[in-house]
Formats: structure tokens, C-alpha cells, sequence
């Protein structure tokens, strides 16, 4: 069957497909996920592996507090904050024309230190992994009850010098995995593919990373960044499409996430759901917090994953359960068209969909206009300036509660008496670290829809 062949008779077949192919902004529920129990059967990984990566972070707090002075008051942990932003359910339910119960938060990813988005939680782990095997494997390191203030010191930055760690991205990675590896000494390579901005590319050079600029999309940027790995024994290549560690860097986000909500006095159980909405490029990030966040809450948190219309990439994977053999090209979307740039991935990750298919529950496409005003929204009402990608969780509430998929939702796990004690959380996964002159640009951009 050629590939045209094949796509019609998805198009055919799968319900929504089409809806989403002629890039509508829908919202789709998750028909195969499983109780949580059953799901957890399905996977290699456990609350084991998020115990152990949150234990590798711990031991390089120390490091991370002498080679970043801006965690010192976080006591070397990479975290985030969480914002009240119900003030901004009226202008939900009013651009929506629905109703939203329950309470409106937004997770401040945005704000992680070092990077400055969602991608220091996974990348700058993976890093530390590698830096850490190393150590080990040289005798730098004799044991994890080791000094690891050792990191910051000449002699480790010289060993590491002599070794390389190359990345392909849109930028958001490239940032993470960029400063932290050159910190280290490593010497760092990012391929970087078109949809990336020109500010990301200027910081990593800055900080003495080499950044090479690719006229391709992600997904090709991806391979050339891999293919120049694979010729150098002393490289290692940070595999956004199939890493593990990158993936279970993310989870950690779940045990913290927990602590954080009952410091407020935030109860998550049946009676009070708890609902995320997560930004979804090639599925890493939110794959990996959906995991984390499966293991703390089970079936009482409920996950959606939110992408352009022009880059629907994971919904296309999972609906046609077709994961990484097909790709937005294949149905001819114009992905150019997204200023989403984090989220500007056209296959999204076999690896990750794979396994999302067991614990995601839902995900919905967010228009450029729409996204666009709350942006705008965001930085009026709150003085909270995200880059677009970081926006496309925000109206996942008012996405919930306004479609028919999304109130059948509601109604099919029993919610409909318990969403007045619901709590929402939109993870805004970046923008801090972004310029000024981009920054306008941003908010003006609704202009032009």
C-alpha cells in the first residue's frame, strides 16, 4: 500500500481524523487508556525510576548551587512556582461561550532556573546522567556519597573537555542541554532546525556552544545532529525521539508538583479531580510529567496535551496508532504556518506515544489567533510574559467544558457533581529568558488575525 493509499484509508477509518487533518481546533479523548493499575503493567517503567532520577538531582544540588547562584535559595533544586490565574476564567468562558468550574492555575515552567522552560527539568538531567557515568567510569567519582561540588572544579571541566555532547532541537532543548553542558565543560553542538528563533541561537552562542542552523525541520534537524554523533566515540547525542533519561528527567515533576500542592492546601483525590494541560511538541516533556504525575495521582489527574493545528503531530501518532510512521507532511498540513515554534515538531516520538497511549487522557489543537490573544491576556491581566508555545495549555479548561467530547468526558468518569472541586493547571512551559523586542512582537501579534 503506498503511503496515499494508506493515509485516505486512515482518514476513512478514524473517527476526528479528518477534523483533524483540515487543521480544526478539536478536542479528542483517549478511547484505549486503561485504569491506572492496568497501565502501569504496560511499561517498563515505575515510580522506582522517578524515585531514582529525583535522588541523581539531589546529589547534584550541591554542584548546581555553586555553578548556578540563582538556585542557591531553592537549595539547588530546578523548580518552578504555580500561579493563581483565575481571573482569567471570565474571559474564558466569555471567548468559549461555556462554563468552567473549579479553579484556574498556571505551572511556571517558564520561570525554571538555568534554562528558563520545561525542557531544563529533562535535559539539564540527562546531562548530569552523563556527566555523572562518566565520573564514575574514570574514577573522578568514587561513590554517589561523593562531593559532587567536584563538577564545578578545573580539573573536572578539563576531563570533560575532552568529550561531546550534540543535540538536535527547535531551540528549547538546545538551551537546556546547551548551558548545562558547556558549564561542565563539555563541548557542546546544536543543530538547530528552521522554526528556531534567532534569540535562542544568539544565547547558546554566547555561552560558547556551536550552533549549526539547518534550512530543515526538526525531525531532519534531529537526524543530522544524530548521524554527526554517531561518527565520534567520545560524542553523545541527547535523543529527543527516543531518550529514556530525557524522558524520566520529566517525571520528577509529579513528587514535586504533589508537595507543592499540599504546602497550599490543595487536595487531589476523587472528590476533588485534578486536570493538566500540557504543551506537546514531540511528547517528551508532557509525556514524561503525565507519567510522573500518574504515579502520584492515578486515575484522580487527569492529562491533555495540547499542540497547534498546524502541528499536530502526537494526536496524529496516537489516533491513527501509527506513533512516528506517519507525520503531519504525510497529510499536508503546512506546519510552516504554527508560530509555536516549541511545539514545531511534525512526527511526534514512537517511544513516547507509545506509552501515552496507556496514561494520556485526552489532547485538543489550539489556533494561532486563539493563542494569541491569551498571550496577550496573560501579560494584561498578569504581567506574564510566555512565548506562544507556552500559551497552548492555557485554554484547555474552556476547551474541556465547551466540547462535546470533553463533556462526555465529564460525564463518562463520574465528574459531572465533582468539577466545582476541580483544580486546573495550565503548564506554561517558557518565556522568560526571551527578549524584549520578541516579547512585543508576541503581544502584538493578534493584530494580524
Amino acid at each position: 500500500m503506498i503511503v496515499s493509499e494508506k493515509i485516505n484509508k486512515l482518514l476513512q477509518e478514524v473517527p476526528y481524523l479528518k477534523e483533524v487533518a483540515d487543521c480544526k481546533a478539536v478536542l479528542l479523548t483517549n478511547p484505549s487508556k486503561p485504569e491506572f493499575k492496568v497501565a502501569s503493567t504496560r511499561t517498563k517503567f515505575t515510580k522506582a525510576d522517578v524515585n531514582d532520577a529525583e535522588a541523581r538531582l539531589a546529589r547534584f544540588a550541591p554542584f548546581i548551587m555553586l555553578a548556578f547562584p540563582e538556585t542557591k535559595s531553592a537549595e539547588g533544586l530546578i523548580e518552578s512556582g504555580i500561579t493563581d490565574v483565575e481571573g482569567l476564567k471570565e474571559m474564558l468562558e466569555t471567548y468559549y461561550d461555556t462554563k468552567i468550574e473549579g479553579q484556574l492555575w498556571l505551572k511556571r515552567d517558564d520561570q525554571l532556573p538555568i534554562a528558563g522552560t520545561i525542557k531544563a527539568r529533562g535535559a539539564i538531567y540527562e546531562v548530569l546522567k552523563h556527566a555523572e557515568e562518566l565520573a564514575l567510569e574514570h574514577g573522578l567519582l568514587t561513590t554517589w556519597d561523593d562531593d559532587y561540588t567536584k563538577f564545578a572544579s578545573q580539573s573536572f571541566k578539563d576531563f570533560f573537555s575532552n568529550y561531546r555532547i550534540v543535540v538536535g532541537t527547535t531551540g528549547n532543548l538546545g538551551i537546556s542541554v546547551g548551558v548545562m553542558g558547556a558549564k561542565l565543560g563539555f563541548e557542546v553542538t546544536v543543530h538547530m532546525s528552521i522554526e528556531a528563533k534567532a534569540w535562542k541561537k544568539n544565547l547558546l552562542r554566547s555561552r560558547g556552544v556551536t550552533v549549526i542552523e539547518h534550512k530543515t525541520n526538526f525531525t531532519q534537524a534531529v537526524e543530522m545532529g544524530r548521524s554527526q554523533s554517531l561518527q565520534d566515540d567520545q560524542s553523545y547525542f541527547v535523543d529527543d525521539e527516543f531518550s529514556e533519561d530525557l524522558f524520566l528527567g520529566y517525571t520528577v515533576a509529579g513528587n514535586r508538583l504533589q508537595e507543592q500542592l499540599k504546602t497550599m492546601n490543595i487536595t487531589v483525590d476523587e472528590n476533588h479531580p485534578l486536570f493538566v494541560y500540557l504543551p506537546c511538541g514531540i511528547g517528551g516533556s508532557p509525556g514524561g510529567i503525565t507519567f510522573g504525575l500518574k504515579q502520584v495521582y492515578g486515575d484522580n489527574v487527569h492529562c491533555f496535551f495540547a499542540e497547534p493545528t498546524q502541528m499536530p503531530s502526537m494526536l496524529i501518532g496516537l489516533m491513527t496508532k501509527e506513533y512516528d510512521q506517519v507525520s503531519i507532511d504525510d497529510f499536508n498540513i503546512d506546519g510552516s504556518l504554527t508560530n509555536m515554534d516549541g511545539l514545531a515538531v511534525p512526527r511526534t516520538s514512537g517511544f513516547v506515544a507509545k506509552l501515552m497511549h496507556n496514561f494520556f487522557d485526552g489532547g485538543y489543537t489550539v489556533t494561532e489567533k486563539d493563542n494569541f490573544a491569551f498571550l496577550r491576556a496573560l501579560v494584561d491581566q498578569f504581567e506574564i510574559p510566555l512565548e506562544p508555545a507556552a500559551v497552548a495549555g492555557v485554554t484547555g479548561p474552556a476547551r474541556l467544558f465547551s466540547s462535546p467530547l470533553g463533556k462526555a468526558y465529564i460525564k463518562d468518569k463520574g465528574l459531572e457533581d465533582k468539577m466545582k472541586n476541580a483544580n486546573h493547571i495550565s503548564w506554561a512551559t517558557g518565556g522568560s529568558m526571551v527578549p524584549e523586542e520578541d516579547r512585543k512582537a508576541f503581544y502584538n501579534a493578534i493584530d494580524n488575525y
